[in-house]
């Protein structure tokens, strides 16, 4: 590896706080003054040689909730047998259920990622055991995972596209390669909306993802700004699961966990905004500073608190605004894949 050239010196008001926490975390900026040796720069080789053993806990993971979509499927008590009826031959759409299983494997990799990235660029808890080096890598090896999973949940879904047409080959690759990859492509039912969302997730994962191995070319700063918009990936996946995952159809424990598991990375945001680990982000008095970035740090924090009310009052009544029962006729419901 090369050793990571002198970083030119940076406002006053961007050091690190006394706690010693702030150096720069890959998925979510924000950095420990402990982390990586100085003279050593993390790559993605290295990167991907230790992503490996995390990669295979998630191939673990995907296997089980492969088996379990399966089982509840040749059972009939899965929601996803309400809306699409055919789904029932298993032998025809097994790849369609392991899509599903990558899909909710890469949305829980996701979710580890962003409290991993939250932990690192705040003010570390001093219940967290794990130094800053450790706590950075991880961060980096579920990023990587996290990237994988979503391409698998992509390419199965268009495997089961191709194995379910009756064109010829040729005509069926370019068909799923539209509906799977090119925005607008997908024209069916909910697909119309969710598709584009989850595209989004992918085409905006991979660059901001890998951008952390280039920041020392674009500029510490220029990189945690971009990277600021990671947790639009995965507000674009929980969004994109929301209206298309059928096994989350209908309100009941599957999609209220999905909404309980948002409450930790709603109060980690809330925290890392309200303790801030560089002092140019703290929330000074209009008189401090520039009164328009006083006023959208304000917004920020008093955003958060609205999404963790929200977040409450969907727990609390168990309905989201979504779907509240499955049609009671199930045989003519969405007959297409979505």
């Amino acid at each position: 590896m090369t050793s990571l050239p002198a970083e030119p010196a940076s406002d006053p008001a961007d050091e690190p706080l006394a706690d010693g926490s702030a150096a720069d975390g890959p998925l979510v900026d924000g950095p420990a003054a402990d982390a990586e040796p100085r003279q050593r720069r993390p790559t993605l080789r290295s990167d991907l040689r230790a992503s490996i053993p995390d990669g295979v806990i998630a191939l673990i993971v995907t296997a089980a909730v492969f088996a379990l979509l399966y089982v509840r499927i040749r059972a009939e008590t899965s929601s996803t047998v309400s809306v699409m009826p055919f789904m029932t031959d298993t032998s025809e759409f097994w790849m369609y259920f392991l899509s599903q299983a990558f899909g909710w494997s890469a949305l829980l990799w996701a979710w580890i990622t962003v409290v991993l990235g939250l932990l690192l660029s705040g003010s570390r808890p001093s219940w967290l055991r794990l130094s800053g080096p450790r706590l950075e890598r991880l961060h980096r090896t579920t990023s990587l995972n996290t990237i994988a999973l979503i391409v698998a949940h992509a390419l199965f879904f268009a495997a089961q596209l191709v194995y379910s047409d009756t064109a010829r080959w040729h005509s069926a690759i370019g068909t799923a390669f539209v509906e799977t990859f090119v925005p607008g492509g997908y024209d069916s039912g909910t697909g119309k909306l969710a598709i584009p969302l989850g595209q989004a997730a992918l085409y905006l994962a991979i660059p901001l993802g890998l951008l952390f191995y280039v920041r020392h070319r674009i500029g510490p700063k220029t990189w945690r700004v971009l990277h600021r918009f990671v947790i639009a990936v995965y507000v674009l996946s929980i969004w994109h699961t929301l209206l298309y995952g059928t096994n989350v159809w209908y309100d009941g424990l599957f999609r209220n966990t999905i909404w309980l598991l948002q409450l930790p990375i709603a109060a980690l945001l809330l925290l890392r905004l309200l303790k801030p680990a560089r002092r140019s982000e703290k929330l000074r008095g209009p008189r401090g500073g520039s009164p328009a970035a006083w006023a959208l740090r304000l917004t920020g924090r008093l955003a958060v608190v609205g999404v963790i009310a929200a977040l409450i009052g969907v727990l609390v009544s168990g309905n989201d605004g979504g779907r509240t029962v499955a049609p009671e006729d199930t045989s003519s419901s969405h007959n297409d894949h979505d």
